[in-house]
């Protein structure tokens, strides 16, 4: 198929292998997200250059930092040395700068009702990313502001809809109450605005540039699965996925389940046959979404299909998003040569592929298949080398070490946990192994304002009750305060032990009152009640996604740091072997002491022979995983030069986020019934702040360790399909015959960690 793409592109498109493109929707892969970011802002730049009053709608969140960042780059070093190198390299050697004052900027979409001076509201967004940080024409912007929607008598959004839900049924049914009447008149006239807006999109010609991200539905815009290809500007619900996704901007899942949204529709990006519609998407896990959004035919169950139409729609992709493209599989196969990586893969995918078991494969299967009649030397023993090869990495799984030191590191709490949990239970089985779990940071985001009004709620009565005990002896606010934290942990799980809900909620509220003594400094038992009445009135005056004061944030966290060390705990693990750095970047703060230093210390006073980390290997996932992870390899750098490590192995996990392949990994760790038990027990009785999934992953609705141990279950079924239900349930292995999960991680030695991480380091690093 020929496509026809700009300088800017083209230029683009030489530095990737995957340039056989076979689908609906031409693409461009690249190798990092930020990579992409530069991509867009060139092609945005390219764009602008020939269309200086085009009508333009940019995207809106996180995934927007790269973009935004780039452009501002390019056009304050339009005319250095670097910028002109950029240029020279990617198609815009003789482009003039442009302006973006001209512009007309059409914001895409607005969670419905909300207050526009909010920080979560979209409308606050795009005012100070792209009217204040562009320089873009408020005047000539459409934008979609909650308090300028009139609605029934004139009333605001707060007296018609109190509790911020909207019954869309009222367009069909009567009203029953006074209150129903106003908010389907209301409805009526949201839906007029909504019409409005459309006609002013059209009136400008249709939207020339549209640049956004995908949802893991496959949405653009609010645009959810199911939308007409040929709708237009709307308020509408959306679905589960959506509301995942926008839980953490709108304070968790029970907000996002009830707001609804205003959205440009599919139509919308379709009224100019010339917009230059571009989806971008970075990490493996989109890859399905962007499989079945760049080649099916056009259908509402894949959103993006819509743009096939269009003749400058086009796709911007890490090469992780891309992998599960034909062409990028073609492209693994082909586009280097081959190894045994590739035989491992292209014989469990043909088990997967024709469902039959790696025993059962014949020759006759191997060469009828496309990718495996690639295998060099193909013969009978080929599916036996395969075998043997995931045995052996079964069994580096199943080794019982001793005399180790493991220092096993997470990005957020529970990312060890739900990484590789049934590994570190047999770890801390041997009494010669020494064990340390580093939390990297304060993770006080994942803790609602709700939860912690009501912790503090209960703890107030359990103070005016007298049975917080503690704050009556005599030296508790001087210094009394700083120990027995471990009593705190085994109160606690004696009450797991006992089934006592009230005794868990209190061991809970003695460790919210050290927290309170230490972060505001508390001398008394008046001062501490008068914290709390403070604490509460800023939470009930506080809006769901609202910033809380730094105060505040260190309590959720310190909340979130004792769920870390109730989990360890179960196995024995102190509190002092819990480690919680709070690095610098998790709060805007980064430098080398407040990154680096902290985990280089700990590396000196524990010296570990067995570091783990989550590795995301494209910089794709949350930004947090990237930034622990350069973080890690920076100290492990800087240890290497003080040490020799030469023994010390590194383990990198991926978890609910991110998936390895069994032919990515060196080891495949075997997890019991019994291990899934225990995932999901600690799981629920730990982490109280997430057992009711506030923040759920976009993949189940419900709780991280159910949507684990599916994938341990899934994995399982991959290795079973090639090795046989039989090998498990006849080995003479008790640990094997009781598998019914697995776990894959890599494990790589120092040079190969600092080697692979200076790598992502370079395609992450910023410009300029």
């Amino acid at each position: 198929m020929k496509h026809q793409f700009s300088n800017v592109e083209k230029a683009f498109l030489a530095e990737t292998q995957l340039n056989q493109i076979t689908t609906k929707i031409p693409y461009i892969a690249s190798d990092s997200f930020p990579k992409l970011g530069l991509l867009s802002a060139l092609s945005f730049l390219e764009w602008l250059s020939e269309n200086p009053q085009g009508v333009v709608s940019l995207p809106i969140g996180k995934t927007a930092q790269y973009f935004q960042q780039y452009t501002h780059f390019l056009l304050n070093n339009w005319d250095t040395k670097k910028g002109k190198e950029l240029r020279e390299n990617y198609g815009l050697a003789v482009v003039k700068k442009p302006s973006l004052s001209e512009l007309t900027f059409v914001q895409m979409g607005e969670f419905y009702p909300i207050d526009p001076k909010q920080h979560n509201s979209l409308y606050h967004y795009a005012v100070e990313n792209y009217i204040n940080g562009f320089g873009l024409n408020k005047e000539k912007a459409l934008l979609i502001n909650s308090d300028e929607i009139k609605l029934a008598e004139e009333r605001p959004f707060t007296e018609i809809f109190p509790d911020f839900k909207i019954d869309l049924s009222l367009r069909y049914r009567e009203a029953k109450t006074p209150l129903e009447q106003l908010q389907k008149q209301s409805i009526f006239k949201i839906d007029d605005w909504c019409t409005g807006y459309e006609n002013q999109i059209r009136e400008k010609g249709g939207i020339g540039f549209f640049l956004s991200g995908i949802g893991p539905d496959g949405h653009i815009a609010f645009n959810t699965r199911g939308s007409d290809h040929f709708s237009s500007t709307r308020l509408t619900e959306t679905n589960f996925e959506t509301q995942a996704m926008t839980a953490i901007d709108l304070g968790g899942i029970e907000v996002s389940r009830n707001r609804l949204v205003i959205t440009i529709g599919l139509g919308t990006l379709r009224v100019n046959p010339n917009n230059k519609a571009i989806i971008y998407a970075a990490g493996e896990a989109i890859a399905e979404v962007i499989k079945n959004s760049l080649e099916n035919e056009a259908t509402v169950k894949f959103p993006a299909t819509s743009l096939q139409k269009l003749s400058g729609a086009r796709f911007y992709l890490t090469e992780g998003a891309a992998v599960k493209l034909d062409d990028a599989i073609d492209c693994y196969y082909t586009c280097s040569p081959w190894n045994h990586q590739k035989t491992e893969r292209a014989v469990m995918e043909l088990c997967k592929k024709i469902n039959k078991f790696g025993s059962k494969l014949d020759l006759n299967d191997l060469k009828q298949d496309k990718y495996c009649s690639m295998i060099p030397n193909l013969d009978e023993k080929t599916v036996q080398s395969v075998i043997d090869s995931i045995k052996a990495k079964l069994q580096k799984g199943m080794e019982r070490e001793k005399n180790q030191v493991y220092y096993h590191t997470g990005p957020h709490h529970d990312d060890i946990m739900l990484g590789i949990m049934p590994a570190t239970n047999r770890q801390s089985r041997d009494a010669s192994n020494e064990l340390h779990f580093s939390v990297l940071t304060s993770g006080y985001t994942a803790v609602t304002n709700s939860f912690l009004y009501d912790t503090l709620i209960h703890t107030k009565d359990l103070i005016n009750q007298g049975k917080i005990e503690m704050i009556s002896f005599p030296d508790f606010f001087k210094d009394g305060y700083k120990y027995k934290w471990d009593k705190d942990i085994y109160h606690y799980l004696d009450s797991i032990a006992a089934q006592s809900n009230e005794e868990k909620l209190r061991g809970v509220s003695h460790r919210v009152v050290r927290a309170l003594v230490t972060i505001w400094e508390i001398k008394n038992q008046d001062e501490l009640r008068e914290v709390i009445f403070e604490i509460l009135s800023v939470l009930r005056n506080s809006y769901d996604g609202g910033k809380n004061p730094p105060k505040i944030q260190k309590l959720k966290g310190m909340i979130r740091e004792f769920e870390e060390e109730l989990v360890w705990a179960h196995y024995g693990i102190m509190v002092k072997n819990v480690h919680h750095l709070r690095l610098g970047f998790y709060s805007g703060e980064s430098n080398y002491d407040n990154d680096i230093l902290p985990i280089l210390n700990d590396f000196r006073k524990y010296k570990p022979s067995v570091i783990s980390l989550a590795m995301d290997p494209q910089g794709s996932g949350p930004d947090t995983h990237y930034k622990a992870l350069m973080a890690i390899a920076k100290a492990v750098e800087e240890w290497s030069k003080e040490e020799d490590l030469s023994n010390l192995r590194i383990v990198g996990y991926r978890n609910v986020w991110f998936r390895y392949n069994p032919w990515d990994v060196e080891v495949i760790v075997p997890v019991s019934l019994n291990a899934l038990a225990t995932l999901d027990k600690s799981f629920s009785e730990c982490y109280i702040t997430q057992v009711n999934a506030s923040f759920p992953s976009y993949q189940l609705d419900g709780k991280f360790s159910d949507l684990t141990q599916r994938v341990w279950v899934e994995q399982h079924k991959q290795i079973q399909l090639l090795l046989g239900k039989n090998f498990f349930y006849q080995n003479d292995s008790l640990l094997l015959r009781a598998t019914h999960g697995m776990i894959y991680h890599r494990e790589l030695t120092v040079e190969q960690f600092i080697t692979e991480s200076q790598k992502l380091g370079k395609a992450m690093e910023n410009i300029g």
